[in-house]
């Protein structure tokens, strides 16, 4: 077995979603669970099939984030893993919970807009995702100004009252 890691080639802003997924329904389930959960989304998503052609199976709704999504799933390689990149102003939090209820859907590696590496072990049947590195590791504990920050950012951008 070796282990390697594959960076996230992003924009800095795209926030995407990695998970794993089961049937190559999913595809269509999850395009149509992204368009349904929020009015003019814009994305791009990307399939590894893991049997029978083993294609990159391909949809959304912008062009360029659906050449991400494919050229980000090429280059992870992992049978049955999803990416879905959100187009500059939709994020995670909003589609989260819909894709989770996506009913081929095994897990979700990560939801996120940070530097992100994917752990990738590989046999010789083929690659498997064994976990992300989402950002980058604490440099403290936050004191009483970075509550105060953070409380306020989230009431500033109306994630919280």
């Amino acid at each position: 077995m070796q282990l390697t890691t594959v960076k996230i080639d992003k924009p800095d802003t795209i926030n995407f979603i990695l998970g794993q997924t089961h049937f190559i329904k999913s595809v269509e389930d999850l395009h149509e669970a992204l368009v349904g959960a929020v009015p003019g989304i814009r994305f791009g998503l990307a399939f590894c099939e893991a049997s029978g052609a083993c294609l990159v199976r391909c949809s959304g709704t912008d062009a360029a984030m659906v050449e991400l999504a494919q050229r980000n799933a090429q280059a992870i390689g992992a049978g049955h893993s999803f990416i879905v990149f959100l187009g500059d102003g939709f994020y995670p939090l909003n589609v989260l919970n819909t894709v989770k209820m996506v009913p081929e859907v095994c897990r979700i590696f990560c939801a996120t807009a940070n530097p992100t590496e994917v752990l990738i072990a590989e046999t010789e049947q083929g690659r498997g995702i064994l976990g992300v590195v989402d950002g980058f590791s604490p440099k403290g504990v936050e004191g009483d100004d970075g509550v105060r920050w953070r409380k306020d950012l989230l009431r500033q951008i109306g994630y919280k009252l």
